[in-house]
């Protein structure tokens, strides 16, 4: 027995004959719809009032694309002052090969050694090379590399050993480019300065790049390596790279001029940075000299010497008879026979103390000071002690005869 509500049999009856009438009319609402969406949605996109639409394949893909680095191929021009500089004499900077021979008994000659050197001068069929003596010492022949692939014959013109310097002549047919002088007595502590050479004898056309550290550096320098000091060098110290097998190369300035001849670096692991490099206008007269008369011409009185501070104390008042005050000098230890000093009255033991009114401490002072400051057939008036008497003595310079 069943039970029923009591308004199931009150529900009013539907009539089945609308129903396919209906679903019609909503299939058509649905379509045009989907047709105003359609149609609708990206013009309102375009003016911005709805947000872009894109299918989820567009939008993984514009993602994705957005993660990638973006690459382009880009040609720079790195052209600037530096660049330009070693342009400007780059190619007249050489390898200098030492040959030496390797059999006694045969004409054999092997690479004893290599460094550089700068074409400073192009004349009719040849071309003249400045490097350094050490580069070129004990050489049974000599080589100038222009390039990796260009070798010539070299020709030594005449060598310097007190200031390091040598100069070469090589044919000029291959010579494509001539350094130019600079001014080294304008050169500014933190100015510029770029080493052009061959370091390790085989990296040609090596550059460094660094500043002037000091353009006035006095440097000791004992040239015949005997322990004692011969001569203080004026030097350009740089902390341009300067390494074995740049000894004879260019230091140059921003403007592309030579303003040095790169000669020595101070060999200790525990110093780095410091290199020097002989000034282009005390090298110049050097150059010139060599060239001409394959020497270097200087002045001299004739006479050998010895600093005041190498002879002992006790002989500066016993021997030497000098006053107290005198506490430096030159003392003349021998005069050469038909010498200018012989013919001015030089004798030996006379203690030279001033030269032209100049102090003179030492040996090396009294060459700097005819090297540097006089020329042969000067005249020069020498202040010297002789017996503890003070007296002047005037002598007519020669050129230099003894070494």
């Amino acid at each position: 027995m069943g039970y029923y509500d009591g308004d199931e049999n009150n529900r009013p009856m539907r009539q089945k004959g609308n129903r396919g009438g209906a679903f019609m009319a909503g299939l058509v609402g649905a379509i045009l719809g989907a047709l105003l969406i359609l149609f609708t949605v990206p013009a309102l996109s375009d003016v911005g009032v709805l947000p872009d639409i894109a299918p989820p394949q567009e939008e993984e893909a514009e993602s994705q694309a957005e993660q990638q680095p973006i690459t382009k191929n880009l040609s720079i021009d790195v052209t600037n002052d530096i660049t330009s500089a070693v342009q400007n004499v780059g190619e007249a900077v050489v390898g200098v090969i030492n040959l030496q021979k390797t059999d006694f008994w045969a004409e054999d000659y092997g690479e004893a050694g290599a460094g550089s050197g700068v074409i400073y001068k192009k004349e009719g069929k040849d071309a003249f090379v400045v490097t350094n003596n050490h580069v070129v010492e004990g050489a049974g022949q000599l080589e100038v590399s222009l390039n990796a692939e260009k070798r010539v014959s070299a020709e030594l013109i005449g060598t310097d050993p007190l200031m390091d310097l040598a100069v070469l002549k090589i044919p000029s047919e291959a010579v494509t480019m001539v350094a130019e002088f600079g001014d080294s007595d304008t050169l500014k502590p933190g100015e510029p300065a770029i080493a052009i050479g061959n370091p390790l004898g085989f990296l040609e056309g090596t550059v460094t790049q660094g500043i002037i550290s000091n353009p006035e550096r006095s440097f000791p320098v004992d040239t015949d390596q005997n322990g004692t000091i011969d001569w203080n060098a004026d030097v350009i110290q740089t902390d341009a790279s300067i390494n074995p097998g740049n000894s004879g190369g260019a230091l140059i300035n921003i403007s592309g001029q030579l303003v040095g001849i790169n000669s020595m670096k101070i060999a200790q692991s525990s110093v780095e940075g410091i290199g020097f490099s002989i000034p282009i206008n005390i090298a110049e007269p050097i150059i010139n000299d060599l060239e001409s008369y394959g020497e270097v011409r200087r002045p001299e009185i004739g006479i050998g010497t010895k600093s005041l501070s190498e002879i002992p104390t006790y002989h500066w008042s016993e021997s030497l008879k000098l006053p107290d005050k005198v506490d430096y000098g030159v003392v003349v230890m021998s005069v050469f026979p038909t010498s200018s000093g012989e013919v001015a009255g030089l004798k030996e033991l006379d203690v030279i103390t001033a030269m032209d009114g100049n102090k003179i401490k030492n040996s090396i002072d009294l060459r700097k000071f005819l090297y540097t400051k006089k020329e042969i057939g000067d005249r020069v008036k020498l202040t010297i002690y002789r017996e503890g008497t003070k007296q002047e003595v005037e002598v007519t310079l020669a050129e230099q005869q003894h070494s």
